[in-house]
């Protein structure tokens, strides 16, 4: 894992928008998975300005999204559908052949996830996956006790997930007991995992997923073992670091060649 602190949120989601950007630039046809909450909101606002001012094209970019709502229609203000279509890709140039969300409404729902893995695999694997991360150690609604090895499924939201995300729905009781996620074996093929997290309420799921023992516990601690995973935090989510210093000295020492 590299670990990057930032002062602030504004400053690691300008960070995480140039790396992506960067990315695009080098691989016009570059596949990138995307997340939904509040983590990644000010980098989709970025990565529109990148797209306006500077013309970073997405023309050619497919997108795949970590998860969706079971049983939520496409156009219901909390599903993820219209989160993505709202906050980024109605505002950059991403055709809708190329976007691909899991379907919340689909008849035969583990048919409809294993061909969300086939799709997947056919543009070739996701080169870079946008990661937050809930309040108990989650990645994508892969609750504790995931298996470490799972794929795309069907999932049920804890108690404490529901309580999160009440206040998008008016009330934990509207809120769907059921998602579509990416598995954690989904997530760990992906050759680049870029994980965000702002906030004191946010370090301690930071701290085990990052120095805490490998555990499905925390399923977020999986991402010790990826070959390449950028977590970027501000100094709220790193206060339960043991080692936020040596995190910091490394960022600051980096060769000019890895730099960002």
């Amino acid at each position: 894992m590299e670990i990057i602190i930032q002062p602030d949120s504004l400053g690691a989601s300008y960070l995480a928008a140039r790396i992506i950007a960067g990315l695009v630039r080098a691989k016009p046809q570059a596949v990138l998975g995307f997340a939904t909450g509040q983590s990644p909101f000010k980098l989709y606002q970025f990565l529109i300005k990148i797209h306006s001012n500077e013309g970073l094209d997405f023309s050619r970019v497919t997108a795949f999204n970590l998860d969706e709502y079971v049983g939520l229609d496409p156009t219901h203000p909390a599903s993820y559908h219209s989160y993505m279509r709202d906050n980024l890709f109605s505002r950059i140039n991403i055709p809708e052949d190329r976007v691909n969300i899991p379907d919340g409404l689909a008849d035969d729902i583990p048919a409809s996830c294993r061909a969300y893995e086939d799709r997947i695999r056919a543009a070739g694997g996701i080169d870079l996956q946008i990661l937050g991360i809930g309040t108990d150690g989650h990645i994508g609604f892969n609750e504790p006790s995931s298996s470490l090895a799972s794929r795309t499924r069907i999932k049920t939201l804890t108690e404490q997930t529901r309580k999160d995300n009440a206040a998008l729905f008016g009330g934990e009781e509207k809120v769907p007991h059921h998602v579509i996620t990416m598995g954690l074996g989904t997530i760990m093929d992906c050759r680049t995992c870029l994980l965000l997290a702002f906030g004191n309420k946010k370090a301690n799921a930071i701290a085990q997923a990052v120095e805490g023992p490998l555990t499905a516990m925390v399923p977020a601690s999986i991402l010790q073992l990826h070959p390449r995973t950028i977590v970027i935090i501000d100094e709220e989510a790193a206060s339960g670091l043991q080692r936020a210093f040596y995190y910091k000295w490394v960022y600051s020492h980096k060769p000019d060649w890895q730099k960002y």
